[in-house]
């Protein structure tokens, strides 16, 4: 272990990278000398004590890691002088307070902010929504309390949204399903609430999707089928409840992702009951026998009904047209016919053949002695 110094370290020095080198003691106060500085990284080791507010000197600063080291006191407001600086990483510390609003200052610079595994409190400032160039958020395994708010969904070009672990409550914002690049949405071990909005089901990009141990109800949207490259899905320890949906990436996904929900339902695979509305299996033969017995005296029914109906017809047109000729042949009106003749001519009652239902049955159109008729 070495004490860390930078006391005689040339002011045109633009880099430093002392990343795991078992580094312990606190952060000289002096560094904010180094004015040339572009990358400071003092990432996992041992260094104690607050952050040094004149770090706010290192104008050329581009990259800050300082995480998981033993950090404690308050992230200064002093960093958000830093105009240059795309990667402030200074989670898994012991830092407290809250999250400097003016961070909100670098929203031409900032791309990854983690601030994870701290001891941060209040709200989310609604100006780190502000951060329009921002690929990574992390502010994980804090106490931060509040809603989400729609303003979630100006981060445009973000790729990574981590707030797990926290204490956020309210509604699902539906404006993140305008996060086309988004690929993980870490929400889980929240106090959210509502339903799932269906516009999740645009976030094409996504591949990991946790929302468990919250508070959300209703279905699982439909919608979600279409995130194809989705690998990961949890919504256990929830209230929702309906049917799992079955295609897209849910062909893939195990009972661990549901578990401890509402009254769910779908593939018998995912250790819940089926669906009462789902899709009823074709007959067996024996129940088609069944269903034929009721079948055919409805069919006869309507034969008698049309033969009567063309007796009717054939006589009042005989008594209009007296003086009309006519060349029909002679056959009778109706007979009996049996059950394999009108099987027959129905070519076994196909359901190509079939007219229309009705209370009497179904009416099939057939061919007897080469005469197309209604059976």
């Amino acid at each position: 272990m070495l004490p860390i110094s930078f006391a005689n370290l040339s002011t045109s020095l633009q880099y430093i990278d002392l990343s795991e080198s078992n580094v312990m003691g606190n952060i000289p106060y002096d560094i904010g000398n180094l004015s040339s500085l572009i990358a400071l990284f003092l990432g996992t080791n041992q260094l104690g004590g607050p952050i040094p507010t004149s770090m706010g000197s290192l104008q050329n600063l581009q990259a800050l890691n300082l995480k998981e080291n033993r950090l404690q006191g308050h992230i200064p407001n002093e960093l958000c002088q830093l105009q240059n600086l795309a990667f402030l990483l200074i989670g898994v510390n012991q830092l407290s307070g809250s999250i400097p609003s003016c961070l909100g200052n670098l929203a031409t610079s900032l791309r990854s902010l983690y601030l994870g595994s701290n001891f941060l409190i209040s709200t989310i400032p609604s100006t780190l929504w502000g951060l329009a160039y921002l690929l990574h958020i992390d502010l994980s395994s804090n106490s931060l309390t509040g809603p989400l708010p729609e303003d979630v969904g100006t981060l445009k070009v973000v790729i990574d949204i981590d707030l797990s672990h926290n204490r956020l409550s309210g509604g699902l914002p539906s404006s993140i399903g305008v996060l086309k690049d988004l690929v993980t949405l870490a929400l889980e071990n929240n106090n959210l609430e509502g339903s799932i909005p269906s516009s999740f089901g645009n976030l094409l990009s996504l591949e990991l999707l946790d929302l468990s141990k919250n508070n959300p109800s209703g279905v699982i949207p439909k919608s979600l089928e279409r995130l194809l490259h989705l690998n990961y899905l949890n919504l256990s320890y929830n209230r929702l409840e309906g049917e799992i949906p079955a295609g897209g990436p849910f062909k893939n996904f195990s009972s661990e992702s549901f578990v401890s929900n509402g009254v769910l339902c779908g593939e018998s695979r995912l250790h819940v009951p089926s669906c009462k509305n789902s899709s009823v299996k074709p007959p067996s033969t024996k129940a088609s026998r069944s269903i034929l017995k009721f079948i055919i005296p409805g069919i006869l029914s309507v034969i008698l009904l049309v033969a009567s109906l063309l007796v009717l017809i054939t006589r009042r047109k005989k008594n209009v047209n007296v003086a009309m000729e006519t060349t029909l042949l002679s056959q009778p009106l109706w007979r009996k016919i049996s059950y394999l003749q009108l099987r027959s001519a129905t070519d076994g009652f196909n359901v190509g053949n079939l007219l229309g239902t009705g209370g009497f049955g179904s009416v099939y159109k057939g061919t007897l002695d080469g005469i197309d008729v209604a059976i």
